[in-house]
């Protein structure tokens, strides 16, 4: 048979579980769900710069495979023909 007092009780600590849960946890999860939004939006950064990083590199090895099979042009003249477009100083 189950004791008089333990009615209140469980009541008592349904009561203190709810407000716990309210007080401590809901904002915890709100914490830990704006971290995973934030690390998200970092990896997306991240992911967009490798992108725009491989566009640069593919585009210097079109020029390149452009220069070595192109068979009317001399490499010489093409290669001082960029350094004229693009000084170093």
């Amino acid at each position: 048979m189950i004791s008089p007092l333990l009615i209140p009780i469980l009541g008592i600590c349904c009561g203190l579980l709810a407000i716990f849960g309210g007080v401590f946890l809901k904002p915890w999860l709100a914490l830990q769900q704006r971290k995973m939004e934030l690390e998200a939006q970092m990896v997306a950064e991240k992911a967009a710069q490798y992108a725009a990083q491989t566009e640069r590199l593919e585009q210097r090895v079109r020029v390149l495979e452009r220069i070595v099979t192109d068979k009317g042009l001399d490499l010489s003249d093409e290669i001082e023909r960029l350094r004229d477009e693009n000084p170093l100083n």
